[in-house]
């Protein structure tokens, strides 16, 4: 049996990173009930070749509860005016895809925000349980590039506008 070396405690941990800037995006994904989203800062490129990216959710998140099954999903890449989405898809209780949420169906069904920075959407890949969270791998399979501007961040327990610059030009989309 292995045991696992003693780490720090949560609250360390989180207090640490708290001035560590983290990209604000969000998750969707077409469930049998509807479609089901939610804020994360967990999103990180894993590959260019292949396309690979990531995202971890709580185990005893009740969105990973709806769309643990899923194979596709789509992450939307928050622009600088986006704080309220962000908010309303991180609130509980509430219909996160009600007005005033804009919203379209994308490839293989997967819901889509619109008016974001970029879109991707991607099949699951690889799936790991690591500590109290589960990590998915996705290939991506599709990708739309929004508007230029500026990015959302989480930074100190709250969400900022990241300074923007341009989409480089000629970058591919599909």
């Amino acid at each position: 049996m292995t045991t696992a070396p003693p780490t720090v405690g949560a609250g360390e941990l989180r207090a640490a990173l708290r001035g560590h800037a983290s990209g604000v995006a969000v998750l969707t994904a077409a469930t049998p009930d509807g479609p089901a989203g939610v804020t994360i800062t967990s999103f990180t490129s894993v590959s260019a070749e292949p396309a690979l990216v990531s995202f971890a959710l709580a185990g005893t998140s009740s969105t990973w509860a709806r769309i643990k099954g899923c194979r596709r999903f789509g992450i939307q890449l928050l622009g600088a005016g986006q704080r309220e989405v962000a908010e309303r898809f991180a609130a509980r209780g509430v219909d996160r895809f009600a007005p005033p949420t804009r919203w379209h169906t994308g490839p293989h069904g997967v819901p889509l925000l619109d008016d974001c920075v970029a879109w991707l959407v991607g099949a699951r890949h690889r799936q790991l349980t690591l500590g109290d969270h589960e990590l998915i791998v996705c290939v991506v399979e599709h990708v739309r590039i929004g508007a230029p501007g500026g990015g959302l961040v989480h930074l100190h327990g709250g969400l900022h506008a990241a300074p923007g610059s341009p989409a480089v030009p000629g970058g591919r989309q599909s």
